[in-house]
């Protein structure tokens, strides 16, 4: 495994400027954000797509400062029921496949989306329970009319520019949140289907990460390295599902918070050794968005913690073998 970030956290910096800081925090890898929700401050790619000298451009200063590109990331509802952000999102993820293509990248991390409850929504619709049958009714719209037809055929368009690794984070408030659903997305589709596992958004769904990542052996492409506090007390007033705001610390249910701010060292020690075992041997990419932190001391305390967990090295034969 490699260290890496997301460096969506740096975007007020320049690429080589952000590229050199990590460098001296020893980070191996960089995700870069490439349209959508995590913008395109370090690369943009109806810039980078109009210069024919920019991919070589980019892999020199990669090189430069020792890091590789984990992963291109444009998180974006591609299945909004408004059709014109529906098509933005999906004309930055396949210019995002361009870019991934001219500098050898394989995997793009994204949402899987959302789509509305009918052919004439306007907003999305997260089903979260199964009863009353209406919302079977929307599930069947959603899956089969919108979802999966899409992601069939995306995932073809993808293939065709070399990225093989659709890696969905599995994010409430979108069709897959959970490995249940991304397996049943991946079945529907195929293996260029998997997942970015986000530790956060799965323990404040009460998922144990350990038991989720043996679920999803071998459909793994990315890994986000996140943190999330449960909040006991508030918990058991008002559950889970809190809609208030994440600056609105003391009386959330939860919040995201640096790794090892949620849960401690057995929990992550837990987690890194479990996607080992399950065969993942690629980035451990750090994402910051803890609010009671500034960037560059969340993202140093989290550097500092997985340095002393990640399991770089495969085993040696042991004796015993």
């Amino acid at each position: 495994m490699k260290l890496g970030v997301m460096t969506v956290l740096l975007g007020a910096k320049p690429a080589e400027e952000a590229f050199r800081y990590l460098s001296s925090l020893k980070i191996q890898t960089v995700e870069i954000g490439t349209g959508g929700y995590p913008g395109t401050a370090h690369l943009n790619p109806k810039d980078f797509l109009a210069d024919s000298t920019a991919p070589s451009a980019y892999k020199e200063m990669l090189k430069r400062y020792n890091l590789e590109i984990s992963a291109l990331s444009t998180h974006s509802n591609h299945v909004h029921p408004q059709k014109e952000i529906a098509d933005k999102a999906h004309s930055d993820f396949l210019n995002t496949c361009r870019v991934a293509e001219k500098l050898g990248v394989d995997t793009v991390v994204t949402f899987s989306g959302c789509p509305g409850d009918h052919p004439g929504a306007k907003y999305s619709n997260w089903v979260t329970c199964s009863w009353p049958e209406d919302f079977q009714e929307i599930l069947k719209f959603q899956w089969n009319d919108v979802l999966i037809p899409y992601w069939q055929s995306t995932a073809k368009e993808a293939a065709n520019y070399g990225v093989t690794r659709i890696a969905f984070e599995m994010h409430p408030g979108f069709c897959v949140y959970n490995p249940y659903t991304l397996l049943k997305l991946r079945s529907a589709v195929g293996e260029a289907i998997g997942a970015n596992f986000d530790p956060s958004h799965l323990f404040w769904q009460q998922i144990k990460p350990s038991e989720a990542i043996k679920a999803l052996k071998g459909a793994i492409y990315h890994f986000h390295a996140k943190d999330t506090k449960l909040d006991a007390a508030n918990i058991a007033v008002n559950g889970v599902l809190d809609t208030s705001h994440y600056s609105n610390v003391l009386d959330r249910s939860w919040v995201f918070r640096t790794v090892g701010y949620g849960h401690d060292y057995l929990e992550w020690k837990d987690i890194i050794s479990t996607l080992a075992a399950a065969g993942y041997d690629r980035s451990i990419s750090i994402e910051h968005e803890d609010s009671l932190m500034s960037v560059s001391e969340g993202l140093e305390k989290a550097v500092s913690f997985l340095q002393q967990l990640i399991i770089s090295d495969k085993p040696d034969a042991m004796w015993w073998a």
